[in-house]
């Protein structure tokens, strides 16, 4: 796989006006954890960061800090701004190409369900799985075919098929689609609820007494 090209700059300025002012000039703040080294500090371009997690927040990013020359790394985690969607910091995970390591990678399920057609709703309560592979053989994403799921039926992650390098650390019985029965509403009878009176009585039939004249 292709590995995606990001420059970056080190950051020596620390603090929250800092921060503010590297946000206004378009930069993000970021750090990239080192496999037994310290951690570094970085800011880089917003729009370049934002199209590189479009392009695959799996792949194998070489990343290029200043002068240095060109390390791997994969996107650890980031943070978005809760109004306007920016991002606001970025992790990196410094990676060696030889060793797996352990992912979450998204599912993605495809197809028309026969289960849906017929009136069911199709439940994705997975929404992704961790793998265990080399950093280059990490899928963007796993799609899983739904088509002949029927009301009822349900898929875990034993039945899901990735490529060969790639393992599944989920546990297989976890349910990662099902198609669900459509919900029927029940109509009560106005009728019924009109024939007993309150707490059950019988209805009024006419007279309760005899009279003696």
């Amino acid at each position: 796989m292709a590995h995606v090209s990001l420059t970056a700059q080190n950051r020596t300025e620390f603090g929250n006006g800092p921060t503010r002012r590297l946000r206004r000039e378009g930069l993000v703040p970021g750090i990239v954890y080192q496999s037994g080294g310290a951690s570094l500090p970085l800011m880089l371009p917003g729009h370049d960061l934002k199209r590189t997690l479009v392009e695959g927040r799996t792949s194998v990013i070489d990343l290029v800090i200043g002068d240095a020359p060109p390390q791997p790394v994969l996107v650890k985690d980031w943070q978005l701004h809760p109004v306007r969607g920016d991002v606001m910091h970025v992790d990196f995970q410094q990676v060696d190409l030889t060793q797996e390591i352990e992912a979450p990678i998204p599912v993605s399920l495809v197809g028309s369900s026969v289960g849906v057609r017929d009136g069911g709703v199709l439940d994705q309560p997975l929404r992704e799985v961790v793998v265990s592979a080399l950093p280059d053989s990490l899928p963007d994403e796993i799609e899983v075919d739904v088509s002949e799921l029927q009301v009822g039926d349900s898929l875990t992650v034993a039945d899901i098929t990735v490529a060969a390098g790639v393992t599944i650390i989920t546990e297989p019985e976890t349910v990662l689609a099902s198609v669900l029965a459509p919900t029927v509403e029940v109509e009560s009878d106005e009728d019924d609820d009109d024939a007993v009176g309150p707490a059950g009585a019988e209805p009024d039939s006419g007279s309760s007494e005899t009279s003696d004249e």
